[in-house]
């Protein structure tokens, strides 16, 4: 069955592999090209099961010059896809820019659902998933303290990503700006080391030295809702 002329959005594994889609590898596989953040990365991926389709790499320096590209096989029949390293694309990644151009140049955008770090930190975390807000990376200087101060009376739950470099830091500045909240800290998810670390601010903090901080983290903060329930 041939694809339609469509941009693809494909998502990935986060880290077990066994988590594609089967859906997932037959449209990898009919695509005309799949765009990828990293195609070193991507490229490991496809030969682990056996893909051949050919990649562009898209990425957030080069994104709009490979809008005319899209846009060309789109227009003779082609179907592309659009992944990122690992998850759900377009989740603090790049690509909205052409998925942006694909929608005003009247083609479909078919999402192909899977993998998200976000959902799979959320769901194991013990936090209400109900609601929740994401952020994704906070400012790293210009902006930070102002977004600490515009979450701070946030009600459901937060979700951020950080660098293990950071950890520490951000750690610190909601213990200063938020109080002593309770945190959920994930590692290494679906992998073999994944790893889950719960407490307050403080208590994390102290916890610190005995972590493994390498790759990158999802922090679950509790909102102001939240009330732990003692054991």
């Amino acid at each position: 069955m041939s694809l339609e002329p469509a941009l693809y959005i494909i998502s990935t594994p986060i880290g077990n592999l066994e988590d594609i889609t089967l859906r997932a590898l037959r449209i990898l596989k009919e695509v005309e090209v799949i765009l990828a953040e990293d195609t070193r990365v991507s490229g490991r991926l496809l030969k682990h099961f056996d893909i051949p389709t050919r990649m562009w790499s898209s990425h957030a320096h080069n994104e709009t010059g490979r809008i005319p590209q899209v846009l060309d096989v789109l227009k003779k029949g082609g179907a592309v896809g659009l992944i990122s390293d690992a998850g759900t694309p377009l989740i603090s990644d790049p690509g909205g820019r052409v998925v942006s151009a694909v929608i005003e140049a009247g083609y479909p955008v078919v999402p192909v659902p899977g993998a998200s770090a976000v959902l799979a930190a959320l769901v194991a975390s013990g936090l209400p998933a109900n609601r929740f807000r994401f952020e994704g990376f906070l400012p790293r200087k210009k902006g930070r303290q102002t977004r600490f101060l515009e979450l701070a009376g946030e009600p459901a739950t937060i979700v951020i990503y950080e660098s293990a470099p950071r950890l520490a830091k951000t750690l610190q500045d909601i213990e200063k700006l938020w109080g002593n909240r309770y945190i959920v800290v994930s590692r290494e998810l679906t992998k073999h080391f994944e790893e889950f670390r719960r407490g307050t601010a403080q208590e994390l903090l102290e916890a610190l030295p005995d972590m493994t901080l390498k790759g990158e983290f999802v922090l679950l903060i509790s909102g102001t809702a939240f009330k732990l329930i003692d054991p």
